[in-house]
C-alpha cells in the first residue's frame, strides 16, 4: 500500500507555528505529503483519510481528530511517527500506539523559556499587586495614597517547587533580581543542583515557610494532587506570593482562595483544576489574585520555537537518528 505523509493542521496553526518558510521546509522533509485542514473532517472522513493516505508520518495539532487505538493494526499500518506540534498528546494518541512502537513527540522543552517568562511576569505582578491596582484604576477611579504599600522582587527569597526544564529556564530570569533562590523536588541528583548553582531545601515545608515568593513548577502525578494544601500556603510569610504555572490540580484551590481572600498572600495563577475557569469561580473578582487564562505556554509569536523543535525531530527521524525528547510510556502516564 502506497504511503503519503500527512500534515493535519488548522489554518491558524499553520499561520502561527509554520511561519517564515517553515511550512515549505516541513513539506520538503516529509515528501511525499499532503497538507489538509484539520477542521474539515467528520469522524468518519478522518478515518477514511488515514486509510487512504496510510502515512508513515503524521504531523498534527490541536484541531487534529483523535487517532483510534487500532490505527496501526487496521487503518494505517505504515504509521511510525506522530509529530505533535503542541503539548498534551493524550486526546490525540491512545497509549496503545506507543506500546506498539509508534514514535511520538510534542513541543516538550522548546516552550520552557516562555513558561518561565510567564512565571516571572506573575511574580512581579504579585509583588506590585497588579490585580488590585488594575481594578482600582479601571473601575474605581483609584489612586495611591500615603498608606499604599508596594513591594519589589529585588532581594526577595524565591522558592521553586520542582526542578524540570521550566525551572532551569527560570533561573537566569530571576537572577537579575535575587540570588536567594532555592528549590525542592524529589528524585533529582544533588549534582544537578550544584550544576545550576541552586540550593536544595530539605523539605517542601521549608520551601514554603522560608521564601517570600513560591513558584509552583512541579510535575503533576496522582500522589501530588492537592499537595499544596492550606498549611503550606499559610506558612508563606505574610505579604508573600504563590505563583502557579504548572498544573491547577497540584493545589487545594478552595484553601488557596480562603488564604488569598484574607489578604495575607498575593497569588498569580495561569492554570486551574477545571479549564476554562468557570465564569462563577470565586477566584474571579478576588483582588489578591492575578489571573491569566493558561497563557504560559508559547506566546503566539513564539509558537515557531515549537515548530523548530518538530522540524529538527522530523529531520532526525528521516535520517534514522534518535528523536529529541520522545513521549515514552512513563511520560504519557504522568501527562495530563
Amino acid at each position: 500500500m502506497q504511503s503519503t505523509n500527512l500534515i493535519v493542521l488548522s489554518q491558524i496553526e499553520i499561520e502561527t507555528f509554520l511561519v517564515e518558510g517553515r511550512l515549505e521546509r516541513l513539506r520538503e522533509l516529509i515528501a511525499p505529503c499532503r497538507v489538509v485542514d484539520a477542521e474539515s473532517f467528520t469522524d468518519a472522513s478522518w478515518l477514511e483519510l488515514l486509510k487512504e493516505a496510510n502515512p508513515k508520518i503524521l504531523v498534527a495539532g490541536w484541531k487534529t481528530k483523535p487517532l483510534p487505538a487500532n490505527a496501526c493494526a487496521e487503518i494505517a499500518p505504515a504509521l511510525k511517527y506522530i509529530c505533535y506540534l503542541p503539548g498534551s498528546i493524550r486526546k490525540l494518541v491512545p497509549r496503545e500506539l506507543i506500546e506498539q512502537g509508534v514514535t511520538v513527540t510534542n513541543w516538550s522543552s522548546s516552550i520552557s523559556r516562555t513558561v518561565a517568562e510567564c512565571a516571572l511576569l506573575l511574580s512581579l505582578a504579585c509583588m506590585r499587586r497588579v490585580a488590585y491596582w488594575s481594578h482600582q484604576m479601571h473601575d474605581q477611579g483609584g489612586w495611591k495614597d500615603v498608606k499604599t504599600v508596594t513591594q519589589s522582587l529585588f532581594d526577595r527569597r524565591v522558592g521553586i517547587h520542582g526542578f524540570g526544564a521550566v525551572a532551569k529556564a527560570l533561573l537566569p530570569l530571576l537572577r537579575p533580581f535575587t540570588d536567594k533562590i532555592s528549590t525542592y523536588t524529589e528524585g533529582v541528583p544533588e549534582s544537578v543542583f550544584k550544576e545550576y548553582g541552586i540550593r536544595q531545601e530539605t523539605s517542601l515545608e521549608r520551601l514554603f515557610a522560608e521564601n517570600d515568593v513560591v513558584i509552583e513548577l512541579e510535575a503533576l502525578t496522582p500522589e501530588r494532587e492537592k499537595i499544596v494544601d492550606e498549611k503550606l500556603l499559610r506558612s508563606i510569610p505574610a505579604g508573600g506570593a504563590f505563583v502557579n504555572v504548572a498544573r491547577g490540580a497540584l493545589v487545594d484551590e478552595d484553601a488557596l482562595f480562603r488564604v488569598a481572600q484574607e489578604g495575607r498572600l498575593q497569588v498569580g495563577l495561569d492554570v486551574y483544576t477545571v479549564e476554562p475557569l468557570p465564569a462563577d469561580h470565586p477566584f474571579r473578582g478576588c483582588r489578591n489574585i492575578v489571573l491569566l487564562p493558561h497563557l504560559g505556554g508559547p506566546s503566539t509569536d513564539r509558537r515557531r520555537d515549537a515548530a523548530d523543535h518538530s522540524l529538527e525531530n522530523l529531520r532526525r527521524f528521516q535520517s534514522g537518528e534518535p528523536v529529541l525528547q520522545p513521549i515514552t510510556l512513563e511520560i504519557y502516564d504522568r501527562s495530563t
